[in-house]
């Protein structure tokens, strides 16, 4: 299956804004517990979730954005941008952290909703309080639901080694990325959760393989060198892990079989470090949305703007729909709704993001403006897979 390149076309991909939209309205979905939609997001169909989707889109866009000036050898202008960037998500992790906070401390103090507190770990900030409010800052102390960032911080702050290393050799940066994995799973090494006795809920140490290997995918993309080239064994083997794996898990078929078998590092399951499983999974599917034409033409087509502009805005949205899944949390705790009203206050929250990403997509919700460089990236529509031809460098 060839790919057909269109020189002098350079344009945004609307596929990867879709398909960050989609990740950005599933997380908020999935993090208003109970509600019946939740039977319908990706983690039902797949070993992976949106999660991982969201940590390897990141890893494209960042390589997009950026690698131009590593491509060329001049480092400080792509490494400053990508610290401002991530000192951008530090300052929305800290203030959307607070609100949810503030948001369970209310109902909990105001309407004694005590089992949204216990189940995100807000009971920390009662017991442990002043060493709590420190962890905030510090990204220590992560409520549940608000583990992403902190994630995304330090993956952005270890993608400026990960370009320097990658523009010079993919295999060297994958083999490195590779190794750290490795480690996470077998030593548990893990960056500290203070003040508590555990580490990230997201381990950057493993999490930061499906990082790179967006990073190496969107090196693929500005360099006319696909990380990995369509191959039509290799198409029809993922297409089959995507079916088979959504059979099994849509009809809750137990453990995989053989998987116990496999040495641990294989048969682990534990989705903080990265699970192998997972990350096979969420391969599989970008390589079969990347290299089936009908897919990508659903993804940008007029249908899909909606979609498209929440993606295209992500930072804006995510924080929104955060703190909106939070505060619908505690509202459905201090009144309970049937499963009618949850789905339309769900979909009247989804209107709600789109309504953030168009104030954001017209420059109107500062801090959360996307004229960052990983969000205005552009890709050429026009190619049958975002990993074949190179793109100019995007607008900061």
């Amino acid at each position: 299956m060839s790919q057909p390149i269109i020189p002098g076309v350079s344009r945004r991909d609307l596929r990867l804004d879709a398909v960050r939209g989609l990740a950005l309205l599933t997380i908020f979905i999935n993090h208003v517990p109970n509600n019946p939609l939740e039977l319908y997001t990706s983690r039902n169909f797949g070993f992976s979730d949106a999660a991982e989707a969201f940590v390897l889109m990141a890893g494209i866009a960042v390589s997009l954005a950026y690698s131009g000036g590593f491509l060329k050898g001049a480092f400080r202008e792509p490494v400053a941008r990508i610290l401002r960037r991530a000192r951008t998500l530090y300052v929305v992790h800290v203030l959307i952290m607070t609100l949810a906070l503030v948001i369970i401390g209310t109902g909990l103090h105001a309407f004694g909703v005590t089992s949204v507190a216990e189940h995100v770990n807000y009971t920390r900030l009662q017991t442990d309080t002043w060493r709590a409010a420190i962890g905030v800052p510090l990204l220590g102390y992560q409520i549940g639901y608000f583990n992403i960032l902190p994630l995304y911080v330090v993956l952005l702050v270890a993608s400026t080694g990960l370009l320097a290393l990658a523009t010079r050799s993919v295999h060297a940066m994958l083999s490195v990325s590779l190794l750290v994995w490795v480690l996470a799973h077998l030593t548990g090494i893990n960056f500290p959760n203070w003040p508590g006795q555990w580490g990230w809920f997201f381990n950057p140490f493993g999490w930061q393989f499906i990082f790179a290997i967006g990073v190496a995918i969107g090196l693929g993309v500005k360099t006319g060198r696909p990380l990995v080239a369509w191959n039509g064994p290799l198409y029809a083997l993922a297409w089959a892990f995507v079916l088979f794996a959504a059979v099994w898990i849509k009809f809750d078929m137990g453990a995989v079989p053989g998987l116990s078998s496999l040495p641990f590092l294989f048969a682990d399951t534990d989705k903080g470090p990265l699970a192998f499983l997972r990350l096979a999974h969420v391969l599989a599917l970008a390589y079969v949305v990347i290299y089936t034409p009908a897919i990508g033409r659903i993804l940008s087509s007029r249908a899909m703007a909606p979609v498209i502009l929440m993606g295209r805005n992500g930072l804006a949205v995510f924080a929104a729909g955060s703190v909106l899944a939070i505060l619908l949390q505690v509202v459905f705790e201090i009144w309970p709704v049937g499963e009618g009203m949850k789905v339309a206050i769900i979909l009247v929250g989804i209107g709600a993001h789109y309504l953030v990403a168009l104030a954001a997509d017209r420059g109107l919700s500062f801090p959360f403006r996307q004229r960052q460089a990983e969000d205005r990236s552009a890709v050429r529509p026009g190619l049958a897979s975002p990993v074949a031809g190179p793109v100019s460098e995007p607008a900061a």
